[in-house]
């Protein structure tokens, strides 16, 4: 049975674990060749031989703008296009602004906002000939943002920043390139059941767990399932912002 991204290329960053993980299993289930890239190449490795087929393996650390633009031209290079990019490398470190850990402060920015960017202007070229080119006569890019994207809180302030900066960037570049068919659009999870509540301090994380207790948490693959809807839709279609809770989170 033929897949819907049959043909297509995709890269995903932040390819680890979690929602990236789960992306690039799901991409490829709809017949993309998938590029896969992170810092962990052994977990890359471990995902590219349970995906098969034409999966590259990128171990890349998106913060460095070099390894970034590399894993995007490796990826034409070796699988021939580039049709989707699923922008997910991102970390959340929370906690009050009065007396943070400024590396925290910086670990986010240079991640969530900087290693996005780089991801982005590398693609951006890719993408446009693909929207020519292809049979789908659309291509894609992906920015994983968050539900703190929307709705700002005491205790998270600079992740905060780092969303709302990822939304605001997109739908700038929406703008800019949606005329030439290649869709932009953000995916907003709310509370996820990922490996992002490892990094927090001690004393975070357990604040974190007192206030989602009791309640269900999204698995990876909702998100992953969103993200292919995202890039499945007719090319008259763009879904530009997806914001997906669960069921039990009120904010």
């Amino acid at each position: 049975m033929a897949g819907r991204l049959d043909g297509a290329v995709a890269l995903v960053t932040g390819a680890s674990s979690g929602i990236g993980e789960a992306a690039a299993e799901a991409l490829a289930a709809e017949g993309a060749s998938v590029a896969i890239a992170a810092r962990r190449r052994d977990r890359l490795e471990a995902l590219a031989e349970r995906i098969g087929g034409r999966t590259l393996v990128l171990e890349t650390d998106v913060t460095d703008q070099g390894q970034a633009q590399a894993a995007v031209e490796r990826t034409v290079a070796e699988l021939g296009r580039l049709d989707v990019v699923v922008n997910n490398a991102g970390v959340m470190l929370l906690g009050p602004i009065e007396g943070a850990p400024i590396e925290e402060w910086d670990r986010m920015v240079t991640l969530n906002v900087q290693g996005l960017l780089y991801v982005a202007h590398a693609a951006l070229p890719h993408l446009l000939a693909a929207a020519e080119d292809s049979s789908r006569g659309v291509a894609d890019l992906v920015n994983i943002s968050s539900v703190a994207g929307r709705v700002a809180r005491s205790g998270s302030g600079v992740y905060n920043l780092t969303k709302w900066g990822v939304n605001a960037f997109s739908e700038s570049l929406r703008q800019e390139v949606t005329g030439r068919h290649v869709r932009v659009g953000i995916v907003e999870p709310g509370a996820v059941a990922t490996e992002l509540r490892d990094h927090l301090r001690d004393e975070i994380r357990e604040q974190q767990a007192k206030r989602f207790e009791g309640m269900e948490p999204l698995e990876s693959e909702d998100i992953a399932e969103a993200i292919v809807y995202m890039v499945t839709r007719p090319r008259r279609m763009a879904v530009n912002e997806l914001l997906v809770r669960p069921t039990e989170q009120e904010g």
